[in-house]
């Protein structure tokens, strides 16, 4: 079963971290959520955070797990907020279950094949030698050779914690990602439709949902509405909280 953080009462609304992310990312906003009257469960997918660790990674599975926590926990009739890979996720699983999903917030992804664009991340988080028993700090030093950027590489030390005194370790199933990294980019399935109220909010300095994809969600999507939240990133939430729960929260109600 998913490891969740569940915050509030009412209707319940499901929140789909993006890869090597986890449920904590979503802390804040989820609190803000919860204040607007929904029972928030802000989900660890299988491979990240305290989720368990599995040599099965890709869509279809993620989709499974999200539908046994979903019976586990009796939660019918559910709105869907999903970030980059759990965007995707979010997407499936509307797409599979209809019946069970009431809205769906798609945040910076589309359905359309990515190709890997994460070799950087990936050899950064690779260089670390936890044997060595690094520190945090000696830990960003590692990474910084190969993500400069200090965003970037705060969103990844959040996955770090204590394994026992004085050895640290990621959370996140690294040799998994390895492995499997095309897994991430898989398109939606060409006959996934969902036709219930679904909004696609995009950052506006990021290329992962342009205006000529507009065409192939409405088409999965028929019907999507879109908003672009300017000067911001991938990592639209974080960046702007403020607009992202202003533009989320308006089309929830």
């Amino acid at each position: 079963m998913l490891h969740s953080k569940i915050e509030g009462q009412g209707k319940p609304l499901l929140i789909l971290h993006g890869f090597l992310g986890m449920s904590d990312n979503w802390k804040t906003l989820g609190i803000q959520y919860a204040n607007l009257g929904f029972q928030v469960h802000m989900l660890d997918l299988r491979n990240h955070g305290r989720s368990f660790h599995s040599n099965e990674f890709n869509y279809q599975v993620m989709t499974n797990d999200v539908l046994e926590y979903c019976v586990e926990h009796n939660l019918e009739n559910v709105a869907i907020i999903g970030h980059s890979m759990g965007g995707k996720v979010a997407m499936l699983f509307a797409t599979s279950y209809p019946e069970k999903v009431d809205r769906l917030i798609v945040a910076d992804i589309g359905p359309k094949y990515y190709s890997p664009h994460h070799q950087d991340i990936l050899a950064g988080l690779n260089a670390v030698d936890f044997s060595k028993k690094p520190d945090r700090t000696q830990v960003d030093e590692i990474l910084k050779t190969f993500i400069p950027d200090f965003g970037t590489r705060q969103f990844l030390m959040k996955s770090l914690y204590w394994e026992e005194p004085g050895q640290l370790a990621f959370r996140f199933n690294l040799p998994v990602f390895n492995a499997q990294i095309e897994q991430i980019g898989a398109e939606l399935p060409s006959n996934a439709i969902f036709e219930k109220p679904t909004l696609f909010i995009r950052g506006g300095n990021s290329n992962y949902i342009k205006d000529e994809d507009f065409e192939t969600i409405v088409s999965h999507f028929p019907s999507a509405e879109f908003q672009t939240i300017p000067n911001v990133g991938h990592w639209l939430h974080a960046e702007n909280p403020t607009l992202f729960f202003e533009k989320t929260s308006v089309f929830l109600k």
